[in-house]
Order: C-alpha cells, then sequence, then structure tokens
C-alpha cells in the first residue's frame, strides 16, 4: 500500500507542476491582452475604418486570447487528470519515466520541471506517444534511433 501511494503522491506531483506552468501561461497571456487592449484604448477614437495601428492592437489582444482559452482549457483537463489513480501501463493520463527522459501522456504543453527534473507533457498526436503508448515497466521502445527503457509508470 505504501509504494502505492508514493506512486500517487508523485504523480500528483508531476500533474500539479504542469498545472503550474499552464497557469503561468495563462497569466501572461491575460497582462498580454490586457495590454493589447489598452494601448488600443490609449490610442484614441476610431477615426478611419483602415487604421492598422488598432487592427495590430486587437489582432494581438485576440491572438492572446486564444493563449488565454487554450491555457485555461489545459488547466481544467490536467485538474481531472489529479482525480485519477496511477498507472500500471502508458496509456493517456500516465506519467512515464524513461532512463532517458520523462513523460506526462496528457496535453502538448511541452517542457516543465518537476523540482530538478525535465518533464515533458505530450499529447496523443505526437509520435513518441504512439510509441509509449500500451508499454509497461521494462519495455523498449526506440525513438528517432534513441534507444528508452521504461522505469516507471505511474
Amino acid at each position: 500500500m505504501k509504494k502505492s501511494m508514493d506512486k500517487k503522491e508523485q504523480r500528483q506531483k508531476v500533474v500539479a507542476a504542469c498545472i503550474a506552468q499552464q497557469q503561468h501561461i495563462a497569466d501572461i497571456a491575460k497582462q498580454e491582452m490586457d495590454s493589447a487592449q489598452q494601448q488600443s484604448n490609449d490610442y484614441g477614437a476610431n477615426v478611419d475604418r483602415y487604421d492598422s495601428f488598432r487592427t495590430k492592437m486587437m489582432r494581438s489582444r485576440d491572438m492572446y486570447a486564444k493563449q488565454l482559452s487554450n491555457a485555461l482549457g489545459g488547466i481544467r483537463y490536467l485538474q481531472e487528470l489529479l482525480k485519477m489513480p496511477p498507472f500500471e501501463t502508458a496509456e493517456h493520463g500516465a506519467c512515464v519515466r524513461t532512463d532517458k527522459q520523462n513523460f506526462l501522456l496528457s496535453i502538448g504543453a511541452g517542457k516543465f520541471m518537476v523540482g530538478h527534473e525535465v518533464w515533458f507533457a505530450i499529447s496523443a498526436q505526437t509520435p513518441i506517444y504512439a510509441a509509449l503508448k500500451g508499454c509497461g515497466v521494462g519495455d523498449e521502445i526506440v525513438f528517432n534511433g534513441l534507444r528508452q527503457v521504461i522505469k516507471e509508470i505511474y
């Protein structure tokens, strides 16, 4: 039972670190979105419908709004993963440690840190996800010519 609790705690720590990274992205996107809106407002009254500066600011605001929406959606999804128990095989929601890299099979959030360890949050659309899917501890995968052995799954 103690081993299971350790895996659960480890998994929650990894998912929480990914959530923190997504929250940081959301915070920056919100700040930039608000800044673009404020710059547009400060520019003055809209006198020309072909105003390139205002158009640029509105496009920038919309881009950051989309990034904010994506980050918040990722956070909601990751929070659902916190409720799941540890996994025995590499499947969606699992934390997978190999002898070379660490993966969170979830959303495409990229690289994040858990303490001093580098982790990669990868989505189901990535080739490495396909290579890992269904594998268990001790299984070996070869991806981009790099041989990796799965050491832990939780």
